[in-house]
C-alpha cells in the first residue's frame, strides 16, 4: 500500500474504533446510572459533600446548592423521628457567617437553628418530626436557601 493510502485507511479505522467505544459506553453509563441509588445521583451534583455530622441512622432527603458556596442538607432519621439540618462549605478557610435551621412548617415554635462564625459547617440541629412537615434553611455569608414540603 502507498503510504498515503495506510495513513487514510489508518486514519478511518482510528474513527470507527473511536465510534464504536462510543456506542458501546452510553448504554454500559446508562445502565451504571439507572443502578445507582437516587441519593448517590443527587449528591453528585451538590456543591459540597454530606458530611455524616447528623449521625448514624440519619439519610438525606434533600439539599440546595448556596451558590458556589456550599450545600444545606436535610436528613431524616425514620427510627428516631427527627429531622436534622446541616450547612455545609464547599471549601474550608476562614470562619464565615453560616446557618442552618429546621423547624416543624405548621409549629414554628418547634424549631432549631444553629448559627455563627465557622469554617466548614454549621448545625447539625435537631426537631421531632413524626407526621409533621418541616422547613429547613441554610445560608454561608449573604446567600441562603429555603426548602419546605418534606414530611415524616
Amino acid at each position: 500500500m502507498k503510504p498515503m493510502r495506510r495513513a487514510v485507511v489508518a486514519t478511518v479505522l482510528a474513527s470507527a474504533a473511536t465510534v464504536g467505544s462510543v456506542a458501546f459506553a452510553l448504554p454500559a453509563s446508562a445502565a451504571d446510572s439507572s443502578a445507582a441509588s437516587a441519593a448517590d445521583r443527587s449528591a453528585a451534583s451538590a456543591v459540597a459533600a454530606y458530611n455524616g455530622v447528623c449521625g448514624a441512622g440519619y439519610k438525606v432527603v434533600d439539599f440546595s446548592n448556596i451558590g458556589t458556596l456550599g450545600t444545606a442538607y436535610l436528613t431524616w432519621n425514620a427510627t428516631t423521628g427527627e429531622n436534622c439540618a446541616v450547612t455545609v462549605r464547599a471549601r474550608t478557610g476562614a470562619a464565615v457567617y453560616m446557618h442552618a435551621k429546621v423547624f416543624q412548617t405548621n409549629n414554628t415554635q418547634v424549631s432549631a437553628s444553629d448559627s455563627g462564625a465557622y469554617t466548614s459547617y454549621a448545625g447539625p440541629v435537631y426537631i421531632p418530626a413524626r407526621f409533621e412537615c418541616v422547613t429547613w434553611r441554610g445560608q454561608i455569608a449573604d446567600q441562603y436557601v429555603t426548602g419546605a414540603g418534606h414530611c415524616g
